[in-house]
């Protein structure tokens, strides 16, 4: 019995050492199971090839291309500035000049002065001296080629001569206010640059709507007479009854306000509009200019303007009116004196020679009397539809 004892001991001592002996469970780690046979005879084990490893590919490295800027505003080469345009005036001139900014703003080779002075006008010489002035900028070493002047709005204040006070509007009021638009346009006819005088526009206030149609009549005749241009606002922002409005088309012909809220200035789309008139007498000079010099054209020592009657404001109108009377026209082929271009020309919002009446008859006179005026005033008028007649399309009655 102790032989068979120590035999078992012996052969569990054997099995323990063949197996590794016990296995804690802090050491419960995942091993391959080997047969007896395995044990035994303690076949090698083949060796695992190790795999190579590979390395990871580096992403391909992309140029940055240069960031494409795309511009709303199309960009323009720059041009020296070959035409200089003067602005004077006062509050309403210098917005005037924002105007002319945008309105040239496709001609690089023009530049807009602004010479403006609120408050200014021709009246007030003692606060400043629009002819002095003029004359100062015509003799700068800036070169001018066109020059744009706009008051009126603070000149209906009395005039001083000496110790005699004029009141506005008086007859020697208006002398003195002429002699004074007189020297501004001789500056300028005296230097040949050209002159764009431009007329008051309306304003809310009546009164001074009503003096500025005597003050546009006096800058039209004075300024022409010198050789320059007038040109005249007060179509462009009034109403179709010829009343002060405040809103009307600005230039892309959309309806938007034209006035700021005292009824005087201009806001940004009325100064665009009020540009829109200057603008293409400004252009119409520039490209009537000679390129390679300026000819001298014969003119009068008093005034500087043209002598030739053809150059004169006006002289084309009164070859025409020449050639439809039959009276000889100087200077012009024997064909076109024999047969005239063109009929005279009218106005037609002025009155007949003859009878004193107007020449655009008005509505009423123009559908005459009778039941058929009686019928298109209401129907035009008053917009009444006519009775509907059996048998014609505006006869809805059922069954007919």
């Amino acid at each position: 019995m102790r032989l068979r004892s120590l035999v078992i001991v012996l052969c569990a001592a054997c099995l323990l050492l063949l197996t590794g002996g016990p296995v804690s469970l802090a050491q419960q780690q995942p091993r391959q199971q080997r047969s007896l046979f395995q044990l035994f005879w303690q076949l090698p084990a083949q060796p695992q090839q190790a795999q190579p490893q590979q390395r990871p590919r580096s992403a391909p490295v992309r140029r940055r291309e240069a960031p494409v800027v795309v511009r709303d505003d199309p960009v323009i080469p720059k041009v020296d500035v070959a035409h200089h345009v003067v602005v004077m005036g006062d509050s309403l001139a210098n917005l005037l000049a924002n105007g002319l900014d945008d309105a040239l703003n496709n001609r690089p080779d023009v530049a807009v002065l602004h010479k403006a002075k609120p408050d200014s006008g021709l009246v007030r010489t003692d606060f400043y001296d629009w002819p002095k002035t003029a004359a100062e900028i015509l003799a700068g070493e800036q070169k001018l080629s066109i020059g744009v002047m706009l008051v009126g709005l603070n000149d209906r204040q009395p005039i001083r001569e000496g110790e005699t006070v004029h009141e506005p509007m008086s007859p020697r009021w208006l002398e003195l206010y002429r002699d004074r638009i007189d020297m501004i346009a001789g500056a300028f006819a005296e230097k040949r640059v050209p002159l764009i005088w431009v007329g008051a526009p309306p304003v809310q206030n009546g009164r001074l709507s009503a003096d500025f149609v005597t003050f546009n009549e006096l800058y039209r005749q004075r300024v022409e007479k010198a050789g320059g241009h007038y040109v005249d606002l007060w179509g462009g922002f009034v109403d179709a009854e010829n009343r002060y409005a405040a809103t009307g088309p600005d230039v892309s012909g959309q309806p938007v306000r034209l006035r700021l809220g005292d009824g005087i200035h201009f806001t940004a789309a009325g100064a665009r509009k009020a540009a829109h008139f200057v603008d293409l007498v400004i252009r119409r000079i520039i490209e009537a200019a000679p390129q390679n010099g300026i000819v001298a054209l014969p003119v009068s020592p008093e005034t500087g303007a043209p002598t030739d009657l053809e150059l004169q404001p006006g002289g084309v109108e009164r070859l025409i009116d020449q050639m439809v009377a039959g009276l000889p026209t100087l200077g012009l082929p024997p064909a076109l004196q024999a047969r005239p271009l063109a009929g005279p020309i009218q106005p037609l919002t002025g009155q007949s020679a003859a009878a004193g009446q107007p020449l655009i008859a008005s509505i009423a006179e123009a559908r005459g009397g009778g039941d058929a005026a009686l019928r298109l005033e209401r129907v035009f008028g008053q917009g009444i539809a006519p009775d509907p007649v059996p048998g014609r399309i505006d006869d809805h009655r059922w069954p007919r």
